[in-house]
């Protein structure tokens, strides 16, 4: 078997081979993306028992609906759209006893560099820095993303973890794509508050 290499074969074409019998070509896909979809999943439902659970199902439906993948198609909006509609399946079980908000808005955006790009440093005095207040910054983070209303947050997710495009998002989420962007920026707005005493992180959300 030959060695899979993301350099040398795309998602798509992974996902062709294993609609071809390939399983290692299933595996490969697995390794790739197994942790940002639990990381996706894990900041929708906030518990990592349930995350790894719901991932599990997320690869079983996979597996399930493989001949549905259609060549054209982008493996990541195809996968995170069976991720997020897996998530809503959970949430809406445990719908008694959460009740997420719900926030549309307009504006508009491209879709640029990600949060973690545009708040990287290549200076390594400035790095050194940043590592002193690392670990309460990203608690700082996982709370504020934590507390998102429900659509904002899955934007945000889909985005910062997923890395998928805003045209892509649109389609998994299920709305035009302005709406998408304007979500991304109250969610960029609303972490920018909560970042504040952090002023050269907080501008970098501007």
């Amino acid at each position: 078997m030959v060695p899979i290499s993301r350099e040398e074969v795309t998602d798509e074409a992974l996902m062709m081979r294993f609609q071809g019998g390939d399983r290692a070509a299933f595996a490969g896909l697995v390794r790739r993306h197994k942790t940002p979809i639990y990381n996706f999943i894990l900041r929708q439902v906030r518990g990592p028992a349930v995350a790894e659970d719901l991932v599990q199902d997320v690869f079983v439906k996979i597996v399930q609906s493989a001949s549905d993948f259609k060549h054209e198609a982008r493996f990541t909006t195809w996968a995170y759209a069976i991720a997020r509609n897996v998530c809503i399946d959970h949430l809406r079980k445990m719908a008694l006893r959460r009740h997420p908000s719900l926030d549309q808005g307009s504006g508009d955006g491209g879709d640029g560099p990600t949060l973690g790009e545009r708040t990287a440093d290549t200076a390594p005095q400035a790095s050194v820095d940043r590592v002193a207040i690392g670990s309460e910054m990203g608690q700082l983070i996982v709370r504020a993303v934590e507390g998102l209303p429900h659509e904002q947050r899955e934007v945000f997710l889909l985005r910062e973890i997923g890395h998928v495009p805003f045209k892509d998002i649109a389609q998994i989420v299920g709305v035009p794509e302005n709406t998408v962007k304007s979500r991304m920026r109250y969610a960029l707005e609303r972490l920018q508050e909560a970042l504040s005493e952090y002023e050269d992180y907080a501008r970098a959300l501007r």
